[in-house]
């Protein structure tokens, strides 16, 4: 398709389906070598479809001894990184808040928030040796608009923008950018999940009165890891057919 990443190297958590699958097949047609992280066991089909640019592995984002060792393997098959993308997530349980119970919170927060830190946390070091490189961290429009039964989908993708924007601070002097990219109403395997009711709701509510592609997500993904985006840092850009703006 093109060579806007050609040269670079990148990693995806959450690469087997929806928007992680859309953003893996994308940088890789844009030149890139992917790896493909995802615990489920898919990330192997995406993998030997695309060729040996993409190289599987399975992890669990949660986990700080797998995300170090998924950067190991970044290290070992690429030498160097220059986009680490943290796109894992879950929808996870609904219930209003009284309900909510703290293992199900626990699970969300796990996989949705401390995944992102650790991604940072463990992959700095290798964009730092790099000279410098883009981090792209998956938020959602319920970082700034509430979701009802979703309090703990909300507070992990909130708690993103914020890390998201501390890093950018932390480490724009050593090259490194940091943004969010933030998704609405995207027909993909996660939104899948909600009642019907719901999602048609929020396409009701949308200006552009349609569900958005997980290819429309990646070809701004592909901007903010390419060098077109260069001057941009510490941003969450919204991607959701207007639904924030009213």
């Amino acid at each position: 398709m093109g060579e806007r990443l050609k040269g670079k190297t990148a990693v995806v958590t959450g690469a087997a389906t929806g928007i992680g699958r859309a953003i893996t097949e994308r940088f890789c047609q844009e030149g890139a070598r992917v790896l493909a992280v995802d615990l489920s066991g898919r990330q192997n089909a995406l993998a030997e479809s695309l060729g040996s640019v993409c190289i599987p592995f399975q992890a669990d984002v949660s986990r700080g001894e797998e995300m170090q060792a998924l950067f190991e393997a970044a290290r070992t098959h690429f030498g160097k990184l220059d986009i680490l993308c943290n796109n894992a997530g879950i929808k996870g349980h609904l219930a209003l808040t009284e309900d909510y119970s703290e293992e199900h919170f626990d699970q969300v927060w796990n996989v949705n928030g401390r995944s992102i830190f650790l991604g940072m946390h463990y992959g700095l070091s290798l964009l730092r040796a790099n000279g410098g490189g883009s981090i792209i961290n998956m938020g959602s429009m319920a970082s700034v608009v509430a979701a009802s039964h979703m309090i703990a989908y909300c507070a992990a993708k909130g708690a993103i923008r914020m890390m998201t924007k501390v890093t950018a601070v932390e480490y724009a002097s050593q090259g490194i950018r940091a943004n969010c990219i933030c998704p609405g109403t995207i027909d993909s395997e996660l939104l899948s999940r909600l009642p019907r009711s719901t999602i048609q709701n929020m396409v009701d509510n949308s200006p552009m009165k349609r569900l958005g592609q997980p290819e429309e997500v990646a070809a701004l993904a592909v901007f903010l890891g390419s060098d077109e985006s260069r001057f941009i840092t510490g941003t969450e850009i919204m991607i959701d057919g207007g639904i924030t703006a009213i």
